[in-house]
């Protein structure tokens, strides 16, 4: 048994903060069921990576939509709107993100859904809140990468402002989205009543860089500077801390005692015994090594480094990743079929409970694909 089973779940959401929510209560057992515009359907279904398509929809809708059902229903349909009241009605949870103003409209405010089902857990994304000027906003996730400050702790000083590879205010939103339903379902268990959870993607993308904004406030108002060294940018954290390249590939350099770094690798890092040197001199400090670790292969410096104990590893693509023993020791993946019976290899929850890995088969639905079952069971009345 799974923790979310028998709970509900109704969920408005499109692209990638919501549906990534509602993946992890599908995973925790919810019921999860999209309620998506007939035809065409959820508006990430045409949002593709790479152009990889699985059954008309995107491979990234799959990727963050296994596990799901699918209603279709126009919202602006009176007769549609009535059987999507009748769902709220018996739903333990329902979620939207869409932008402030538009569930007025609709007539599915929380105010709405609480006079329909008074326990019901109501949540809600924005991109900044439903307050002041931005409110109203598109909420994307590289806008906000770049308006919160993020940009630019990545990348070296001289490059410039340097956006994340993933949409990592999306995915953070989502995580703290599921921390909020989670948490309301505590609180409504002990009050009998229904419960408002709202996040941002401003927000949560600020509660990421907690460690940089805070010591920001409190030193100062310093800007947090960059490294200037190739694959060492980090602005808080001293040398020998990067990625340096080696005959064959790159290694990683965690936190260490740079003293013992240099006895290990030949080097004399005397003249830098004042640990502050470490960070007041992390580029310079960085390019001796990085001079050093070129003369030798990546696992030639990894067996002398890890034998000392230092904290060190070998950067790996998602080729060599996927080739690693620990992918199949740990299930990292699992495959998922359609209704089509067409596979597809994904990744799985992280979480495992009681030893029992949160694994799913199911993939993504296509559009309205369980409507006749959830009229059966919800609406035949």
């Amino acid at each position: 048994m799974k923790p979310l089973d028998g709970l509900v779940v109704l969920e408005f959401c499109q692209f990638l903060a919501g549906p990534s929510a509602g993946l992890k209560l599908a995973d925790l057992g919810a019921r999860v069921i999209k309620i998506e515009r007939p035809i065409k359907g959820e508006a990430c279904r045409q949002l593709s990576i790479k152009d990889l398509f699985v059954d008309e929809s995107s491979l990234l809708f799959h990727t963050i939509n296994r596990n799901k059902e699918s209603f279709a229903a126009d919202l602006k349909n009176p007769e549609d709107l009535i059987l999507v009241k009748k769902l709220i009605a018996k739903a333990d949870i329902m979620t939207h993100n869409f932008r402030p103003g538009v569930m007025e409209k609709i007539g599915l405010t929380f105010a709405d859904a609480l006079a329909i089902n008074s326990r019901i857990i109501y949540g809600t994304i924005t991109g900044y809140g439903d307050k002041g000027p931005w409110a109203k906003k598109p909420g994307q996730d590289l806008l906000l990468q770049s308006l919160s400050g993020l940009s630019w702790l990545s990348g070296r000083k001289s490059q410039g402002p340097v956006p994340f590879g993933l949409a990592v205010a999306d995915l953070m939103c989502g995580n703290h989205f599921v921390q909020g339903i989670l948490a309301a379902l505590l609180k409504r268990a002990k009050t009998g009543k229904g419960v408002l959870i709202e996040v941002s993607l401003l927000e949560s993308v600020l509660d990421v860089q907690f460690e940089a904004i805070t010591s920001y406030l409190n030193d100062g108002g310093q800007q947090p500077e960059r490294g200037d060294v190739k694959g060492s940018a980090h602005a808080f954290l001293s040398a020998p801390y990067g990625i340096y390249q080696t005959q064959d590939g790159y290694i990683s350099l965690a936190m260490g005692d740079l003293l013992l770094i240099g006895n290990v690798l030949a080097i004399d890092f005397k003249k830098y015994a004042d640990k502050q040197q470490w960070f007041s001199k992390r580029d310079e400090i960085r390019n001796i090594l990085s001079d050093k670790l070129l003369k030798q292969t990546a696992d030639y410096w990894l067996y002398l480094l890890q034998k000392e104990g230092i904290w060190c590893g070998k950067i790996l693509n998602y080729e060599e990743l996927n080739n690693q023993a620990f992918v199949n020791e740990l299930q990292l993946k699992q495959t998922v079929k359609n209704s089509a019976g067409e596979t597809l290899v994904t990744t799985r929850s992280p979480i495992q409970l009681d030893g029992e890995i949160l694994a799913s088969t199911k993939a993504a639905p296509k559009v309205g694909e369980d409507n006749a079952t959830i009229h059966k069971q919800f609406l035949n009345e």
